[in-house]
Parts: structure tokens; C-alpha cells; sequence
């Protein structure tokens, strides 16, 4: 897996101009949701790419390649400027080198925070417990205003509170 991201990091580095001898790289088997991160030490001018090993197994090759291209633009905006974002700077080069701001899911999701107004389908995957999953009335639909509900993805049980919440929490025990 890393010998795949380094080789194609060296057929891409002039096209973006990155360091790759200040560059390291490390492999998690736990992430979920991205497929990557780049993670910059200011001290030692050191970005380390941190690619998912779910995301490589997922993935076909152009996917896991659009993935390291994507951490390889914070690599270089961070050793050019100390910072990054997916600003507009990375939506630049991120174009040039046809790269999405956001790469697809390849796990399922844990919750699903979803749109109560019958005309509206709005929703939102989730992997861990945020605040608006244990407690969704206190939060507002993204694109109505409307009330929220969440939905546990995997037994398909549903609350509108934080009492739902620990509710089916307690209820599906070994199954959460």
C-alpha cells in the first residue's frame, strides 16, 4: 500500500512541486471516515500522509491515487505556507490535478441524521456519537430548518431526543 502511494507521489511531484524527502508516510487500520490526512509538525517542517488501510482495500486504483494526490496538495501547502485548507488555493491546484475536496465513503455509516419535514430529504451520515446524534431536537435541519431525526443504520431504530438516544442505546446493547 505505501509502496503504491509513494510510487505514484513520485510521478505526480512536479506537477505539484511537493517535497518528498520531507515527506512521511504511515498506514491506520482504524480510520472510517477519510481516507486520508495529512498531518503537519511545524517544528520539524515534517508532513506525514496518514492513508486508510479500509480506504485502499475499497478503493479502485484511481480513487486511492485521487487520494494521495489530495494529501499530497496540504503536504505541499504546508510546506510552502505553514498551513492548509481546502481553501482556494487547494481548489486550484486540486483541479489541475483532478482531484475531489472530498472522497467517497467506504465504510457504512453508524447514524444517519435525517430531515423530520416530509418534503424535505435531507440527510447526513455519521460515524460517531456528535453531539447532534445523541441529541438531535437541539439541532435544525441543513438545507430547511426543519426538525431532526436519527436513524440507527444497522437495526434501523429511530429517536428525535437524547432520552431516544439512550434509549436505543440501552435497548440494543451488544448490537450499538
Amino acid at each position: 500500500m505505501l509502496a503504491h502511494a509513494r510510487v505514484h507521489a513520485r510521478s505526480v511531484a512536479d506537477e505539484i512541486d511537493v517535497d518528498l524527502d520531507a515527506l512521511e508516510w504511515a498506514v491506520s487500520a482504524r480510520a472510517k471516515r477519510r481516507a486520508g490526512v495529512c498531518k503537519w509538525d511545524a517544528d520539524d517542517a515534517v508532513a506525514t500522509i496518514v492513508l486508510s488501510r479500509r480506504a485502499y482495500e475499497t478503493y479502485d486504483r484511481a480513487s486511492f491515487e485521487a487520494v494521495v494526490r489530495h494529501e499530497l496538495i496540504h503536504a505541499w501547502e504546508f510546506q510552502t505556507f505553514g498551513e492548509s485548507d481546502h481553501g482556494a488555493r487547494f481548489r486550484e491546484v486540486a483541479d489541475r490535478l483532478n482531484v475531489s475536496i472530498h472522497c467517497d465513503s467506504f465504510t457504512d455509516p453508524r447514524y444517519r441524521l435525517r430531515c423530520r419535514a416530509g418534503d424535505c430529504d435531507w440527510s447526513l451520515d455519521r460515524h460517531r456519537a456528535s453531539k447532534p446524534i445523541k441529541d438531535p431536537k437541539r439541532y435544525r435541519c441543513g438545507d430547511c430548518g426543519g426538525d431532526l431525526f436519527v436513524e440507527h443504520v444497522a437495526s434501523g431504530r429511530t429517536w428525535t431526543s437524547a432520552a431516544g438516544y439512550e434509549s436505543t442505546r440501552s435497548t440494543l446493547g451488544a448490537d450499538w
